[in-house]
């Protein structure tokens, strides 16, 4: 994916600078660098929507988009809700998890919330750092935002199985990081909770869910392809991307 000259990019007021290169966390023996926009204070939902547009997303207060020097695997998505086509595993799990009830609650922090939170790290994501998340770390991460933040519970029967926070936008929602209860046996919870995001665009006129990056090569980004019809931005174009053979 090309990156745009920085006189393509949004907004006088912000600067862009480039990270040092760091472990790429989806691509094995490869190096990673970020772009980041700059100061945090100014990038109000407004502006932050049309960072989004142009590929960029946030980590708590920080936004940024891949910005690497011989990668450019990190493409950016999002669901045209309005045409979204949900395949049968994907139906099914809407029905499995039927019995879920979403609420909405202020952004704080919440010691079931963290306890759930880590479970979920230590279960799918052992050995990658963010399993040893610290109350402060895992504050930073999740509860910390200067634009229009969402923070959804989702339970069944007064257990909190799932939560999700969502990013609203002018002409969407982002997701922007969920976790579940990893222990529970054929569950759905992800696909669940995307098609449950789409439905809240959809209920609120928004055009397009953002999922944040697809990397072909990542088995862990594959079920993003697997919703269609998706598209990529390539090129600095939002363009749809093909279906794939084995999603």
């Amino acid at each position: 994916m090309a990156q745009p000259d920085d006189a393509e990019l949004p907004f006088s007021l912000l600067q862009y600078y480039a990270t040092s290169p760091y472990p790429c966390s989806y691509l094995a023996d490869r190096e990673a660098r970020s772009q980041v926009a700059t100061p945090a204070h100014l990038i109000d939902s407004q502006i932050y929507s049309t960072l989004v547009r142009a590929g960029f997303r946030r980590s708590g207060i920080f936004t940024y988009r891949p910005h690497c020097d011989k990668c450019q695997a990190c493409i950016p998505v999002r669901l045209p809700v309005a045409e979204l086509q949900p395949n049968r595993s994907q139906r099914r799990a809407t029905k499995h998890h039927a019995n879920l009830r979403a609420r909405e609650l202020p952004l704080l922090y919440y010691e079931e919330h963290y306890l759930l939170y880590n479970r979920y790290q230590q279960a799918r994501h052992p050995g990658g750092g963010m399993d040893e998340d610290s109350h402060d770390q895992y504050a930073q991460f999740l509860l910390q935002s200067r634009v229009d933040t969402r923070l959804i519970e989702f339970s069944e029967n007064g257990i909190v199985r799932m939560v999700s926070l969502i990013d609203v936008l002018d002409d969407g929602l982002s997701s922007v990081y969920t976790f579940y209860d990893p222990d529970i046996q054929h569950a759905s919870f992800g696909t669940y909770n995307i098609l449950w995001q789409a439905a809240q665009c959809a209920a609120l006129g928004l055009p397009y869910l953002y999922l944040g990056y697809w990397i072909a090569e990542s088995r862990k980004m594959a079920y993003k392809s697997a919703f269609h019809p998706i598209e990529g931005l390539l090129d600095g174009r939002w363009i749809p991307l093909p279906k794939p053979e084995n999603p």
